[in-house]
């Protein structure tokens, strides 16, 4: 199968009324490396030119102004297929993970792009150890047990789902027992 790439007027690209997606806060960072790369991905339509995949990507280029964007139409998947491909390309991103290591490498090497740009501030701080981390804390900068005003009294129970927080003294049996029994009040 060969895939054929094609440019369309942005107006004739239909966003996908039920994408479940909520990807506003990631258009800035997309239209930014719109900006810096151009186009090195199209968007995915179904025969309708409805999106499949790429509703940030269409996103990011309403924003900056774009006429024209490449897509790809997959007009042989049936309607089931299009369902399907619409969730497993955004799920199956999700299910990968940052090698730090190998990420602050990566970012290491690049001197000339603020990375930033494109969602990778504050990549920084996840790639420190814990110890690091304490030690960027400044003891004064930490506040006291009197400093905060507590959002938990003792005595109350809270359900949070399907468990129960209970604000008591774990040493204490009655305290447990009422958290055991579920006496949400």
């Amino acid at each position: 199968m060969t895939m054929r790439v094609r440019e369309v007027p942005i107006g004739d690209v239909v966003p996908y009324e039920g994408n479940p997606r909520d990807n506003e806060a990631a258009v800035p960072a997309v239209a930014e490396s719109l900006k810096e790369f151009g186009w090195r991905q199209p968007i995915v339509v179904d025969a309708d030119m409805t999106v499949v995949a790429g509703h940030t990507r269409l996103k990011a280029a309403i924003s900056l102004g774009m006429e024209t964007v490449p897509v790809v139409v997959a007009d042989d998947l049936t309607a089931e297929q299009v369902a399907a491909y619409r969730l497993a390309d955004n799920r199956t991103a999700e299910l990968a993970e940052w090698d730090l290591d190998l990420l602050g490498q990566e970012l290491d090497g690049l001197t000339d792009l603020d990375m930033g740009r494109f969602g990778f501030d504050g990549f920084e701080e996840a790639l420190k150890t814990p110890e690091e981390q304490i030690a960027d804390v400044a003891e004064d900068e930490v506040p006291g047990p009197d400093e905060v005003e507590p959002r938990c009294r003792p005595g109350e129970l809270w359900r949070l789902g399907d468990h129960l927080l209970l604000c008591a003294d774990a040493t204490d049996a009655a305290a447990v027992d009422r958290l055991l029994g579920g006496g949400v009040r």
